[in-house]
């Protein structure tokens, strides 16, 4: 576990910006279901640099506790060279939770397919995302079968890098079933079900143990603990100090970028 004080906000490492122009492509249909909420919900925007060729990409979950949220492309991710893929899924309860797991699954699969065409490289993917987006790129993390149901390994994404994701079984799939926000469990929709040794690096950003939500920065020390004991040797845990679910958020943004430049780095050391 890494504890990061008030200072990180000034200490954030940023990539440089690119004197480039950038595009946008939205609201691209991402699915083949044929439902009418699917047909409204499953698409996607992506933001990528004109011209741009094997660039890095990050596809990026909004929060909203998997019953509330809309696609976004952060602003700390923009003008940084990146092709940056934000992704609208189906909520619940209008859906339960494995359809949206697998909605997630299917666009991650569709940019694997797709990042060529807006100049990005499939060997530089980066799934992360926000609370709710953090526990749906934790489940497509560990558990290989979501992604490999669309004909992806989980193990070619470059590194998961959850923000504030939850790693027991989520507090609205529990209310769906009955149980209470604070009644903690563990079944096959928690990511601490699935621990494995032979994943990706795995970046845990939480805020403050004593302000994020219910606990969370405690289940993912937990989940960092059973990942290295099970023995997986790319798992790591950040604590920011003085940030609160929310706040936390902004500069969890350095520390996902100061990890895209290792495992770039190494890539290009081989």
């Amino acid at each position: 576990m890494k504890r990061y004080c008030l200072l990180i906000v000034g200490l954030c490492l940023a990539v440089a910006s690119f004197a480039q122009n950038y595009l946008w492509a939205r609201d691209i249909s991402y699915t083949s279901k044929t439902d009418a909420y699917a047909t409204e919900r499953l698409k996607l925007d992506v933001y990528y640099p004109a011209d741009a060729k094997d660039a890095p990409v990050v596809v990026w979950f909004h929060g909203g506790g998997l019953e509330a949220g809309q696609k976004d492309v952060p602003q700390e991710l923009r003008g940084k060279g990146y092709v940056v893929v934000g992704v609208n899924y189906r909520l619940l309860p209008k859906v339960t939770v494995d359809k949206t797991i697998d909605d997630a699954a299917e666009a991650v699969a569709w940019v694997m397919r797709h990042a060529a065409d807006y100049g990005g490289s499939t060997r530089k993917v980066f799934v992360t995302g926000h609370s709710a987006g953090g526990y749906l790129s934790m489940m497509l993390c560990l558990n290989r079968a979501w992604l490999g149901k669309y004909g992806v390994d989980a193990d070619s994404i470059a590194a998961y890098v959850p923000f504030s994701g939850q790693a027991i079984t989520h507090y609205n799939v529990r209310k769906m079933q009955g149980i209470d926000a604070l009644q903690p469990t563990i079944d096959e929709f928690a990511p601490l079900y699935w621990v494995r040794k032979d994943c990706p690096p795995f970046i845990l950003i939480c805020g403050d143990r004593e302000l994020e939500l219910y606990g969370r920065y405690d289940e993912n020390q937990y989940l960092a603990r059973m990942m290295k004991l099970v023995g997986h040797r790319q798992t790591v845990l950040y604590e920011l100090d003085g940030f609160d679910h929310g706040t936390m958020v902004h500069p969890a943004f350095g520390l996902l970028e100061k990890h895209m430049r290792e495992v770039l780095n190494k890539q290009a050391s081989h």
